[in-house]
Parts: structure tokens; C-alpha cells; sequence
């Protein structure tokens, strides 16, 4: 049997050995807490103890960096273009409730992350782009009336944008684009623009049948002043002496074997004679 103060010594060993081991683990966590990773595309901003240095912010680019455990915290930002859909709702100028989803791409300058992080939060998306789109597109959409938005989308959608960078500006953060990829409107707007567009359709049959009209009438009138002018030509020029000329180029030279009394003889004009057989006297 082991006397007492061998399991004395055996205890102050085995509590040693937990120190040792509870040191070693907490060495290591410590070790690889002590080291972070940025990613391409990002920019991590350094916390001390939960603040920001102001005036010389501490940025790290992409790679692995030291940071003390427990005291630093990095905040990884993104700085590639990224994208953002909103659902959002407005009046047109004639107060027609339109609906759509709102499609941008922005990215942050780089440089004012610490800034961003430290004025606005690692959530500025949701707590100023998404705010700031709803509200561009109110601006923009208030001015135009409903037809107008559809016909002139890729105007609204320029204007929205420039509106938008502007109020992004202070926020350090850059619109790169701005989509609007459609509209829902009310069925009853929905119903009067078919009605437009049928009436449109059937006022534009209507026009090209009246010039398809309009063509055949000139034509026949054309054709007719032709078919005038043609028989005045010819009234002009077919005197007795044209007409006799045409006779004289077609006769074949025979003379008619029979004349009727005191008839013309063929292009002389002159009757022919026709003598009477004498009768001789009576015996």
C-alpha cells in the first residue's frame, strides 16, 4: 500500500500535469488567435478592445497578420462590387402605385472603411443602401407619369442612379449601377394600357387603309388623265389626209372589181364612170 504522503505526491503531480495541460491548450488557442486572414477583394479594420483609432485607424490588406488576442478584433470588409435587390413601392406623377425590384451594384472606397465601420457599422447595407434605393426611387418615379415610366425605363432607371450616388456620396459608398427590370401597376392601369394600345392598333389600320385608298385613287386618276391625254393626241392627229396616207400604205394595188354608180375610184377621189351599154335599133 502506498503510504499517505505518496498519494500526497501523487496528487500535487496529477494537478500539475492538469496546469501543464490547461496551459499548453490555452498556449495554443492563444497562438492561432493571434493570427488573422484577409481575403482578396477585402480590407480587415482593427478594434482595440472594441474602439477604433481615429486618427490612424489600423487597416490590414489582404494576407495573414498579427493581432494580440483578446485586446484586437478584426472587422473584415468587402471592397469588391456587390450587389443589392430591394423590393420597393412609389407614385408616379398622375398617382399610380407602382412596385418593382430595384437591382444595383456598388462597392465601398476602400480607404473609408474605418470610417464606415466607425459612423455607420459593419451593417451599413441594410441600415443605408437599402433605405437610400426605396427612397431614390420615390424621387424619381414621383416624377414621371405612369405611361412615362414605361416608355422612357432607361431614363428613370440613369436619373434614379445619379440621384442615388448622391446620396450615397457621404457614406463612401459608389453606385455602379442601377436597374430597374420591371413595373406592377394596378390591373386597372394594366387594363387601360391594353385598351390604349388596341385603339392605337385600330387607328393605325385604319390610316394605312385610307393611303392604301388614297394611292389607288391617284393611280386610276393618273391612268385616266393618261388615257385622255392619249385620245386628244390622237384626235389631233388623225386628219383625212393621215387617214388617207394609212390607207394608201396598206392597200395591196387591186382595184375593187365592182363600183356602185357615181362611187370615187380608191385615193383619186374622182366617180367612177360606169358606161351604159348601147341598145341597138329595132329592125
Amino acid at each position: 500500500m502506498n503510504s499517505p504522503q505518496d498519494q500526497s505526491l501523487a496528487a500535487r503531480v496529477g494537478s500539475l500535469g492538469l496546469l501543464v495541460a490547461v496551459i499548453v491548450i490555452g498556449g495554443v488557442f492563444l497562438m492561432f488567435g493571434a493570427f488573422t486572414q484577409v481575403g482578396v477583394g477585402e480590407v480587415g479594420i482593427v478594434k482595440h478592445f472594441g474602439a477604433i483609432n481615429a486618427d490612424n485607424p489600423v487597416v490590414f490588406e489582404p494576407g495573414i497578420h498579427f493581432k494580440v488576442p483578446v485586446r484586437d478584433e478584426v472587422v473584415i470588409f468587402e471592397t469588391r462590387i456587390q450587389k443589392e435587390q430591394v423590393e420597393s413601392s412609389a407614385a408616379s406623377k398622375d398617382g399610380v402605385t407602382i412596385r418593382s425590384t430595384i437591382t444595383i451594384n456598388y462597392h465601398i472606397d476602400a480607404a473609408k472603411a474605418p470610417l464606415i465601420l466607425q459612423n455607420i457599422g459593419a451593417n451599413y447595407r441594410e441600415r443605408i443602401i437599402d433605405q437610400q434605393i426605396q427612397q431614390a426611387f420615390k424621387d424619381v418615379t414621383g416624377q414621371y407619369a405612369g405611361l412615362e415610366l414605361i416608355q422612357k425605363r432607361e431614363e428613370v432607371a440613369a436619373k434614379a442612379k445619379t440621384v442615388l450616388s448622391e446620396k450615397l456620396a457621404p457614406y463612401y459608398i459608389v453606385v455602379d449601377e442601377f436597374t430597374i427590370p420591371n413595373y406592377e401597376f394596378p390591373k386597372e392601369f394594366n387594363d387601360a394600357i391594353l385598351a390604349t394600345q388596341v385603339a392605337n392598333q385600330q387607328n393605325l389600320q385604319a390610316k394605312q387603309l385610307q393611303e392604301k385608298a388614297k394611292t389607288e385613287a391617284d393611280t386610276a386618276l393618273i391612268v385616266a388623265q393618261g388615257q385622255a391625254n392619249a385620245q386628244k393626241a390622237q384626235a389631233t392627229t388623225l386628219t383625212p389626209d393621215y387617214l388617207q396616207l394609212q390607207a394608201i400604205q396598206k392597200w395591196n394595188g387591186q382595184l375593187p372589181q365592182y363600183l356602185a354608180p357615181s362611187a370615187p375610184l380608191p385615193f383619186i377621189g374622182a366617180a367612177a364612170s360606169v358606161a351604159t351599154p348601147s341598145v341597138p335599133p329595132a329592125r
